[in-house]
């Protein structure tokens, strides 16, 4: 039998479990998502089951950590740089709810539905009080890419409730208004938190290690108000002011592509700066999946819009992209697993 010190030893890496894992499901998510819409139905089958499988499994840990070592999870919540990373939480379960529903479950979507937005309603909250009240330097160097997160698990909330909405008989309508509602609150928090990401990059001093992958979220929180914004124009609206808003949503989705689109090469620049000419190691991160949902967001926002504006040459694009990161998924993986070889060793 083991005895407690040698029980908590063994379990370290449970203690140390980023809370931003959940990354994992949104890329798998994403790429089932994409692969559907390219009509790749098997590669689809079988992301949508490893989605359900990792979504469990680390809902399962994640409870377990909460159990076992309390304080940690305290520790991460009070973090300002890491309790916005919980909002992984929220946009993987809205990526299941919406393969859930793609597999004829609504209800289950729907609980999928009920159970991130209470968990968004208190990491929200949450999230705004620890970077307004706890003691931290009140600058921008202590933006991180995982605040973006927040945007991503609002607008998440949009792309699953547009869904569901249908479902909800003759409450529809307020689904509708409120995923309008929480659309419009994504694109407030990006346009505060993008302008102190812009600062903090662009005439601040930048040090290779600034050079996340989380950094990629930028592309990902622009790209998935894009995909929600068309989901918003292409939905069955009935109610006189959400149709007044549709001049408006159409400007602020093809401005948001436009944004996510110039993202890539600049972050791509940053990488080759980082790896090549500063001479980083390449070496897994388990941020590293941040990488990949907004390649993954972006494919399936470009062939959206695509199709609201009658542009088949988005589609292409798509097409491209959904490959792009299913590669980087890949690799990815590589890496988790080579990682793990050299633990054991």
């Amino acid at each position: 039998m083991l005895d407690d010190a040698s029980r908590d030893q063994s379990l370290r890496w449970l203690e140390g479990l980023p809370p931003g894992y959940f990354a994992l499901v949104m890329a798998t998510g994403i790429l089932a998502i994409g692969f559907q819409m390219i009509g790749q139905l098997w590669l689809y089958e079988a992301m949508s089951v490893l989605t359900g499988i990792f979504w469990v499994v680390l809902l399962l840990l994640s409870a377990w950590r909460l159990l076992r070592f309390p304080h940690a999870v305290k520790i991460d919540l009070l973090n300002i740089r890491r309790v916005f990373a919980f909002f992984t939480l929220v946009v993987a379960t809205n990526i299941v709810g919406i393969l859930f529903h793609q597999h004829d479950y609504p209800q289950l979507a729907m609980a999928c539905w009920v159970m991130a937005f209470l968990s968004w309603s208190a990491l929200l909250y949450l999230s705004f009080s620890v970077l307004t009240f706890l003691t931290h330097p009140h600058t921008v160097n202590v933006v991180h890419g995982d605040w973006l997160s927040s945007i991503t698990g609002t607008q998440s909330l949009v792309l699953l409730g547009l869904i569901i909405a249908p479902d909800l008989g003759e409450y529809a309508d307020y689904m509708l208004v409120e995923v309008h509602l929480l659309w419009m609150l994504g694109l407030i928090f990006y346009g505060i938190f993008i302008t102190l990401f812009c600062y903090r990059i662009f005439f601040k001093r930048f040090q290779p290690e600034d050079t996340s992958p989380l950094l990629w979220v930028i592309t990902g929180a622009a790209a998935v108000g894009t995909n929600a914004g068309t989901g918003l124009l292409n939905g069955d609206v009935h109610l006189t002011f959400l149709l007044a808003l549709h001049p408006f949503i159409d400007g602020m989705v093809m401005l948001m592509w436009a944004w996510a689109t110039w993202w890539i090469p600049m972050l791509i620049i940053f990488g080759i700066w980082k790896h090549f000419v500063r001479r980083y190691p390449i070496a897994y991160e388990p941020a590293m999946w941040s990488m990949v949902f907004p390649l993954g967001m972006y494919a399936v926002a470009s062939f959206r819009l695509g199709l609201a504006a009658e542009f088949p040459p988005l589609g292409w694009i798509s097409y491209l992209m959904v490959w792009v990161a299913f590669a980087v998924w890949c690799l990815t993986l590589l890496g988790w697993g080579y990682s793990w070889f050299k633990q054991d060793r």
